[in-house]
């Protein structure tokens, strides 16, 4: 019985032990290299924080091999993988760190001065100082160790934003990606020859995806520059020149592409499976991308990071007009949606309401955070015969006559930007509370055009002023586009402001 990522890794390296593993640029890694490296820095590492395990370890690197060994290294030693972002503002790393306490981060020379890492109590590992053919692969330990994982301990931690300024993170267990990616292998009939075209920063839960997808099937990982995606048709022909034949990307770039029209000059004959996720596909940019790829088999998919990558999935496998949106699905194996009227009662067909997710995908809560964990994960209100957790979304939903779930929009201020979720109040807290930069304001999302909108109360604040101090506090994708200045924001009845009105105003 496997228990571990690891145990499918071990199996896949006996299997394929000269097949590339990694591909970045021109460099390569064939699995029984990329084995080798991580067991020599994960035998490394508890050499160095000794007998801990189950404790988080920070990746502090930018998208590369480095990345992916120290991600599988941590993993060899037991511990908790957590990847954040080296565009991270100072002020927001510091949150992380006090709140996850870290036993180790790895890092280089580029980065590991970010910090006082001492100040932390927290060990640093810097790569570009440490020579990895120069290290014995402790085997009995490691090999120890794994026996003693059971498959509910956790594998990762992925940041989200947090209402009140310090992001939150979700912990996320062996056992829901071997659920998730054997629904997967199931339902499309992955072989193992996938070339996956890994576009999402290292910080999404899409890159643990395909990270696993590399260890259970032997699939081969392109680790394409996150930048490529100001560059679509650089994007293109780096998919041609690998011979990408899988991509799980968000829409966004997807969109891009379509409206420049750039598959009809640059086309994808390998490109057999699409999945996308992450925010609202166009229908008439995605009836492109089916018109262009006629080939290939694209789907929808839907989930929070607290459901580990998704738990709805739609197959497009119908033609749907340029207007009309398409549905989210139905559920994956292992897991139940109930979508909840206000009175936590089933709604009828039909009938908007929340969606609750319950089944082993769940996350197991915020790492740190009691107090979040309760309000998210709660009793199932439809069962009152014995303990069962369920995750509110805070998504809204309908099931349609067709039997498929629609997606309908948020009930409170998170949002899905850029494929990142980003808390609004997050933003209006720093700026009000931290920064104190004006007394009030209120964060709105434009979703048809994609753009978080600021309102706020003056006093001579320019716009100039606000973006450069949220500069050093959040990371380009969370600071506001759109700004509006107001002698004084409008309220409702009992005082509050009135974001409803507000947004009625972008």
């Amino acid at each position: 019985m496997y228990k571990s990522v690891l145990d499918y890794f071990e199996e896949t390296v006996k299997r394929v032990p000269e097949k590339k593993a990694i591909r970045h640029n021109e460099d390569d890694c064939t699995f029984a290299m990329l084995q080798e490296q991580a067991q020599k820095l994960g035998s490394y590492m508890i050499e160095l924080v000794g007998d801990i395990k189950n404790r988080p370890i920070v990746v502090l690197l930018p998208k590369s091999m480095d990345a992916v060994v120290a991600d599988l290294g941590i993993s060899y030693s037991c511990n908790i993988f957590n990847n954040l972002d080296v565009k991270t503002p100072v002020h927001r790393l510091e949150n992380i760190i006090k709140l996850l306490k870290p036993v180790m981060v790895i890092t280089n020379n580029a980065y590991k001065d970010m910090l006082s890492w001492q100040e932390y109590d927290v060990k640093l590992l810097n790569l570009d100082e440490t020579v990895l053919c120069d290290i014995n692969i402790n085997a009995e330990e490691l090999e120890k160790r794994r026996k003693e994982l059971i498959d509910t301990d956790p594998f990762c931690i992925i940041n989200t934003s947090g209402s009140t300024g310090t992001p939150k993170g979700v912990v996320l267990n062996y056992k829901s990606f071997f659920d998730f990616v054997t629904w997967a292998d199931e339902t499309f009939s992955f072989d193992g020859n996938e070339v996956i075209g890994a576009l999402s920063p290292i910080v999404f839960d899409i890159y643990d995806f395909e990270l696993c997808m590399m260890m259970f099937k032997g699939a081969t990982i392109v680790l394409l520059d996150s930048s490529l995606g100001v560059f679509p048709a650089r994007l293109l022909e780096e998919l041609q020149k690998k011979q990408v034949n899988f991509i799980f990307w968000v829409p966004t770039i997807m969109v891009n592409i379509a409206n420049m029209d750039l598959l009809a000059k640059l086309p994808l004959p390998d490109l057999k499976t699409v999945w996308f996720a992450g925010e609202v596909f166009p229908t008439k940019q995605f009836n492109y991308w089916k018109k262009m790829l006629p080939q290939a088999v694209f789907a929808n998919l839907y989930g929070p990071i607290e459901i580990t990558l998704d738990c709805i999935y739609y197959i497009v496998d119908k033609r749907y007009n340029d207007e009309e949106p398409l549905p989210i699905g139905i559920p994956c194996n292992n897991t139940d949606i109930l979508i909840l009227n206000d009175e936590d009662q089933l709604c009828r067909s039909g009938e908007e309401g929340e969606i609750c997710v319950r089944g082993t995908s769940l996350a197991m809560g915020y790492y740190n955070n009691p107090e979040k964990t309760k309000a998210a994960f709660v009793q199932n209100p439809l069962n009152h015969a014995y303990p069962e957790r369920i995750y509110r979304t805070g998504d809204i939903a309908s099931v349609e006559e067709d039997g498929l779930i629609h997606f309908k929009g948020r009930k409170d201020s998170l949002i899905k930007h850029q494929g990142y979720r980003i808390e609004l109040g997050e933003i209006e807290h720093e700026i009000v509370n931290n920064l104190k930069l004006v007394p009030n304001c209120c964060v709105v999302y434009d979703k048809e055009n994609k753009k978080i909108v600021l309102f706020y109360e003056g006093k001579g604040t320019t716009e100039k002023e606000i973006r450069k101090a949220l500069a050093g506090s959040f990371p380009r994708y969370m600071i506001p586009t759109v700004y509006h200045e107001m002698e004084e924001l409008p309220r409702n009845t009992n005082g509050k402001i009135d974001r409803l009105k507000l947004s009625t105003m972008i």
